[in-house]
């Protein structure tokens, strides 16, 4: 069964980086295992951050504008296609890590048969992995809208602002239904762990639960490109517990 992560919030907030903290911990966890991830979010910074300049997507398969263009053949079903094409589009970021880009997503409310095909195809290969990172778009309902799958945890990246609540409680509003039944709450990144206290009641304002807090790292702006920060990971481990995932820390 496959285990998966989204992590949402407003472009900035750390999704990236918190994205690849997960992907180490679960590499150290379990080295042994798959893990797909889902790059989501249409600025791609995801693929950036490992040096990837992803130009094949889940979108091109979607237009027709797949750069391979071989046609379909004659034996093989527009759904094998699909398949096939995914398989084509995955870029291996090692032995046991790959990357997919979809970009842009069609709306579910378009009855074509290639809406449903292709939700289909990318539920079958999520579900070939032991774990799927999503890097988000906003919220859920733009993941939705690719393929209908049920999220063990869903976490919303905060910053320390009143602002950045009042927006996480709009992304609460919006990805609740495609969350529900499973764990959704949020963590704050870029914290400075004196103030705490005032943060939480913020944040109580907003009925929002937290699930953990991530302290600020210089290192970060000095090296923004690559989004690694071993401050992150560690913070994750420290709330890792509360967490929907496989507990083997």
């Amino acid at each position: 069964m496959t285990i998966k992560l989204a992590v949402t919030g407003k472009g900035g907030s750390g999704k990236t980086t918190i994205v690849k903290a997960f992907m180490h911990i679960f590499e150290e966890m379990y080295p042994d295992k798959s893990i797909l991830l889902f790059d989501n979010d249409l600025t791609s910074e995801l693929a950036h951050s490992f040096g990837l300049d992803i130009r094949n997507t889940i979108y091109g398969i979607r237009s027709g504008k797949h750069e391979y263009k071989t046609g379909i053949p004659d034996d093989m079903s527009k759904s094998e296609f699909i398949e096939w094409a995914l398989e084509e589009i995955l870029v291996p970021i090692n032995d046991n890590v790959d990357i997919i880009e979809s970009w842009f997503v069609g709306s579910k409310d378009c009855r074509c048969p290639i809406t449903k095909q292709i939700n289909d195809a990318v539920y079958k290969l999520i579900n070939r992995y032991d774990f799927c990172i999503f890097d988000c778009e906003f919220d859920l309902k733009y993941l939705n809208q690719l393929v209908d799958i049920e999220i063990d945890s869903t976490i919303i990246v905060a910053n320390p602002s009143e602002e950045s609540a009042h927006l996480a409680q709009r992304i609460k509003e919006f990805s609740a239904k495609h969350a529900a039944g499973t764990q959704l709450g949020v963590v704050v990144n870029k914290v400075d762990n004196s103030k705490m206290l005032a943060l939480s009641e913020l944040l109580h304002k907003y009925d929002l639960d937290i699930l953990g807090a991530i302290p600020y790292d210089s290192e970060l702006e000095r090296n923004p490109i690559s989004r690694e920060s071993q401050v992150v990971r560690n913070a994750i481990k420290a709330f890792y517990s509360r967490l929907n995932l496989p507990q083997e820390l």
